[in-house]
C-alpha cells in the first residue's frame, strides 16, 4: 500500500483525480486471497501467491479495483450534487488512465512479493512454479521506514507551506514519493549484490566433505551482509550462518539434518492433503516421523528449511504435521503447530 501511495504521488496523480487512491488500493488488492484462510490454513497455503499474484490475475485485479473506485466516486459525486457548497475535484477523471495506473499498481505487488523468500506463482493457471528473489525478508524495516518517509516528509513540508502563506502548484510530494522508490530499488541492487556474494561463498565449500547439489541464501530482517544458508546433498541438509562482507561460511556454527528413510508412513503423510500442498510449496522440505506411545499412530512433522532460521526460533514457523493412525488414515493434519497434537515436538539430528 505504501508502494502504491508513492507510486500514485510520483505524478500520476497530476494526470487525473483518484490516481493515488486507485493505486493504493490495486497495489494491495492481491491479497484478498487471503480469505481462502477461512477454509483453514491448509487451504490459504495452497492458495496464497497464486492466481491473484499472477500476469493472468493482473488485468482482473485492476478491473475489480476500478470498479470498486467507480462506485465510490458515483456516491461522492451524488453527494456533492446535494450540497453545492462542496468543491469539485481540480482534476478530471480519466477512467482509461485509471485502468492504466491500477495495473501498474497491481504489478508493483507481484514485483515485492518476488523479492522475498516465500515465492510467488507468476504464470498461474499455466504453470504451477514457484518464483523468488530471495533478497529481501518478509518484514523489511529499512524500506518501509522509506516508503514512509518519502510520503511523509512532503506533507509535512506542504503543512509548513501552508503555514507561511505560500501558494500551491498542484498535488504536493512527487519529490518524495519518487526519491523512496529510487531508494527501493538501490535497496534491491545492493541485497542482490550481498546476496550473489553470499551464494557464490557458499558454492566454493564441501559440507562434511560431501558436495552440496542444491543451495540458496536467505536474507535476515536488517543485516544485509547476514543470510541464512540452506544446502541439500545426498544424504542430509545443512543449514549454515553466511556473512556475504567477508565473504564466509560458518560451516562450524551449521546444523544438519539427516534424510531419513522413506516409510509407508512418511508416504501416507506426503499423500494427505497437508502434505501435497506443502511439498509442493516448500523449497528445502524436511520430514520427519514418530510413533506415538501406546500405539496410537504416527506423527509426522514437515517443515521448510529455507525457514530455519537458528536466531529466530527453535523451531521454523510454517511448518504442518500430519496425525496418521494405526491403519495409516490422516486422523489429524494442520499448520502452524508449534507443538505436535500429542504434546510432543519432533527433533532434527544434531550437528556432529
Amino acid at each position: 500500500m505504501l508502494t502504491g501511495a508513492c507510486m500514485g504521488r510520483s505524478g500520476f496523480n497530476r494526470k487525473t483525480a483518484l490516481a493515488t487512491v486507485t493505486m493504493v488500493l490495486a497495489a494491495e488488492a492481491a491479497d484478498l486471497d487471503v480469505l481462502w484462510e477461512v477454509r483453514g490454513s491448509i487451504a490459504g497455503l495452497q492458495h496464497h501467491r497464486g492466481i491473484t499474484h499472477s500476469f493472468v490475475g493482473v488485468p482482473f485485479m485492476a478491473a475489480a479495483v476500478l470498479g470498486l473506485v467507480f462506485l465510490l466516486h458515483h456516491y461522492r459525486s451524488r453527494k456533492r450534487a446535494a450540497a453545492a457548497s462542496q468543491p469539485s475535484p481540480k482534476l478530471p477523471v480519466r477512467w482509461g488512465y485509471l485502468y492504466f495506473c491500477a495495473v501498474l499498481a497491481a504489478l508493483s505487488h507481484l514485483l515485492l512479493d518476488y523479492t522475498t523468500a516465500y515465492g510467488i506463482r507468476l504464470f498461474e493457471p499455466f504453470n504451477y512454479r514457484w518464483y523468488s528473489w530471495d533478497i529481501v525478508y518478509i518484514v523489511d524495516p529499512l524500506i518501509w521506514i522509506v516508503l514512509i518517509a518519502g510520503l511523509a516528509i512532503p506533507a509535512l513540508f506542504s503543512l509548513i507551506n501552508q503555514e507561511i502563506g505560500g501558494r500551491s502548484k498542484g498535488p504536493q510530494g512527487r519529490g518524495g514519493a519518487i526519491a523512496a522508490l529510487v531508494c527501493l530499488v538501490l535497496i534491491w541492487g545492493y541485497r542482490d549484490y550481498q546476496h550473489r556474494r553470499a551464494v557464490t561463498a557458499m558454492n566454493s565449500f564441501l559440507y562434511h566433505q560431501a558436495e552440496p547439489t542444491r543451495l540458496a541464501a536467505y536474507p535476515y530482517m536488517i543485516n544485509p551482509f547476514r543470510w541464512h544458508g540452506v544446502v541439500e546433498t545426498t544424504d542430509f541438509f545443512a543449514t549454515v550462518p553466511v556473512n556475504s562482507l567477508a565473504p564466509d561460511v560458518e560451516s562450524q556454527n551449521g546444523q544438519l539434518y539427516y534424510k531419513p528413510p522413506e516409510t509407508a508412513v512418511s508416504r501416507a503423510a506426503k499423500s494427505s492433503y497437508l502434505g501435497r500442498v506443502y511439498l509442493d510449496w516448500a523449497v528445502f522440505p524436511y520430514v520427519a516421523e514418530r510413533k506415538l506411545e501406546g500405539g496410537a499412530g504416527y506423527l509426522v512433522e514437515f517443515q521448510d528449511l529455507r525457514y530455519a532460521y537458528p536466531s529466530v526460533s527453535r523451531r521454523a514457523p510454517l511448518g504442518g504435521f500430519v496425525l496418521l493412525g494405526p491403519d495409516l488414515r490422516v486422523v489429524q493434519e494442520g499448520m502452524n503447530s508449534s507443538r505436535s497434537p500429542s504434546g510432543e515436538s519432533l527433533q532434527h539430528s544434531p550437528s556432529p
